[in-house]
């Protein structure tokens, strides 16, 4: 798990190393082991090292193969590494190391862009063919691993996070208005390849990006889930179902324990997280570490679900660590937090997952995390409303959508107000597109694709690596995504949502996870503004740099202001923060 940057100049002249090194440098957090720049011309590479797989500098990066011609920088893991290893040492290559990094020069040596399509992992990787000058980047199918790029002045530039692509210079960081529309409507969803920044955008996942040394590109999309189905699945009964499952998660969580360091748990006190420390348990995982936090109570709303990951901890005897934030705390820790996203996201699992990496980066460096499994189990409450729809689009948007066109009129200024309902027009899109008949499978494509990938994965990787910690999400693996993709929508949604994922539950852990009232990361001061918080997004919100830029009518502010806590979005989410966690970002980020 590291961070990856480069240029690339599309011409004569060479790549600019210093622009490279700021890139890095910005990443320290990322890959606080090691740090590397290197220069082939019009090519520049740069990485941040966190040792996870071959502790050796024999694993270090950027990584060169001169007997096969090839570079590469690399973020991720490639959890089957090893098998490949071995076909590869069958078909004759010779490693110099013991990583999974050398196992990518190989892979792609053998079989090109078919080599993404036999990884298991998570990854976001640039590769330069020194003979042809041809430079690949490619990320994983969930974009679990981010990618961001921008090309300007005959030269591309890339990162693992925006912040440090900024650093680099030269780009344009004027304000994407179809990217702010999504902002404020979609929660803070921002699909790819768009970003909020003009000038930045980011590689889709599952893509793989060829540059000809003119600049001119060529993309591959290695992989997409089916939401088709045969008689066969559809005959299925529910406890076949549930086994499938079952031995999927077992095999995805199995996986993820490849490491030549400890590997502990985010453990939430859900049925998610709580099965995944089961999961350990059964495969032997011994002094397991495990960690939750919570938050201070506001507007007489309880902060932690300490009870439930007591529960789990305490039948499993892990190492448990119990993390309690106050609302002092909160609030000091709130710009790092923001200073390490990507994008702006509003969830109030930011700043939850950014303390508790804080927390977990003292004892451990890697850790599994139950992220994804509402997205592809189905737990969402806007799942079931679709069950039969004969207008999903409007009834997903409906349900999920934080304002509608006419409170978009009225939050954002009108210079920055685009020519149709844009967040609208990009679900019908996606519900359109053929493979997905039935209007849950289609709401359950897109949040899987689009929305798990610029929202929940994006906010583990930010947070987890602002501390040098590497989150693994089982929930993630894509051939149990493929198998859930098969499973008639019914199954998810029984028992209030995920059913199926709950029945293979009950035959791990303990029943009264399961059949609690479903959860959320719940962080009240967040939610209901008011003392400190309020004074602090007021001044943000009416200071000279956001007067400057004029995103939004002072009438609609001066509203929120009065009353915060009335104006809570569908997702429970408070509007005032929505727009002050966006000017806060763009000032943090110096934009």
């Amino acid at each position: 798990m590291c961070g990856i940057c480069g240029e690339i100049v599309f011409g004569t002249d060479t790549a600019n190393t210093a622009r490279v090194d700021q890139m890095a440098q910005a990443m320290a957090a990322r890959g606080p082991d090691a740090m590397g720049v290197t220069m082939r011309g019009r090519v520049a590479f740069g990485h941040r090292r966190l040792k996870i797989i071959d502790l050796s500098d024999h694993g270090s990066q950027p990584m060169q193969d001169p007997e096969l011609g090839l570079s590469l920088v690399f973020n991720g893991c490639i959890y089957n590494y090893q098998d490949l290893r071995s076909e590869l040492s069958a078909k004759g290559y010779r490693f110099f190391s013991t990583s999974d990094t050398e196992v990518i020069l190989k892979a792609w040596k053998e079989w090109g862009r078919e080599c993404f399509s036999k990884f298991h992992g998570m990854f976001a990787v640039a590769i330069h063919e020194h003979d042809s000058g041809r430079i690949h980047l490619a990320r994983d199918r969930f974009g679990i691993k981010p990618l961001y790029l921008s090309e300007a002045n005959g030269r591309l530039a890339f990162a693992s996070s925006l912040p440090a692509l900024l650093k680099g210079g030269d780009i344009d960081t004027s304000i994407d208005k179809v990217a702010l529309h999504h902002y404020m409507s979609w929660h803070a969803v921002v699909p790819a390849p768009r970003t909020v920044l003009n000038g930045v955008r980011k590689l889709p996942p599952a893509t793989v990006r060829t540059y000809e040394t003119d600049g001119t590109t060529h993309d591959v999309a290695y992989w997409s889930p089916s939401f088709t189905r045969g008689a066969e699945d559809v005959s299925r009964t529910a406890e076949e179902w549930r086994d499938m499952v079952l031995e999927g998660l077992r095999t995805a969580v199995r996986r993820r324990m490849v490491a030549d360091v400890p590997v502990g748990v985010l453990l939430s006190g859900g049925v998610d997280s709580s099965l995944i420390v089961g999961l350990l348990a059964e495969e032997g995982q011994k002094d397991l570490a495990t960690f939750s936090i919570g938050f201070e109570e506001a507007h007489g709303e309880k902060g932690d679900e300490f009870q439930y990951s007591d529960l789990i901890a305490d039948h499993y005897g892990t190492n448990h660590h119990k993390i309690f934030i106050p609302s002092s705390e909160l609030q000091d820790n709130l710009p790092g937090a923001i200073a390490a996203m990507s994008e702006p996201m509003v969830s109030y699992d930011n700043i939850g997952f950014y303390l508790l990496s804080r927390e977990v980066s003292k004892h451990i460096t890697v850790v599994q995390s139950g992220q994804g499994a509402d997205e592809v189990f189905g737990g969402y409450h806007w799942y079931p409303k679709l069950t039969g729809s004969n207008a999903p689009v409007s009834d997903y948007a409906n349900a999920f959508f934080d304002r509608t066109e006419t409170q978009m009129t009225e939050a954002i200024a009108p210079e920055f107000h685009c020519s149709r309902d844009e967040s609208l027009a990009f679900v019908e899109s996606h519900f359109a597109m053929p493979g997905a008949a039935d209007p849950v499978d289609k709401a359950l494509r897109l949040d899987t694709n689009v929305m798990l990938v610029d929202d929940p994965v994006k906010r583990v990787d930010n947070h987890s690596m602002a501390w040098g910690l590497e989150a693994r999400v089982p929930f993630l693996d894509h051939e149990l995504v493929e198998l859930a993709g098969r499973i008639p929508a019914e199954h998810k949604l029984a028992q209030e949502g995920k059913g199926v994922l709950k029945e293979a539950a009950r035959l791990v852990v303990p029943s009264a996870v399961i059949d609690r009232p479903k959860g959320y990361f719940p962080v009240p001061a967040l939610k209901y503004i008011q003392g400190s918080y309020l004074d602090m997004v007021r001044d943000t919100l009416t200071g000279e740099a956001a007067r400057d830029r004029g995103l939004f009518n002072m009438s609609y502010l001066d509203k929120l202001f009065t009353d915060p806590t009335r104006y809570i979005t569908k997702l429970r989410g408070s509007e005032l923060w929505q727009v002050a966690l966006l000017e806060l970002w763009l000032q943090t980020q110096e934009v």
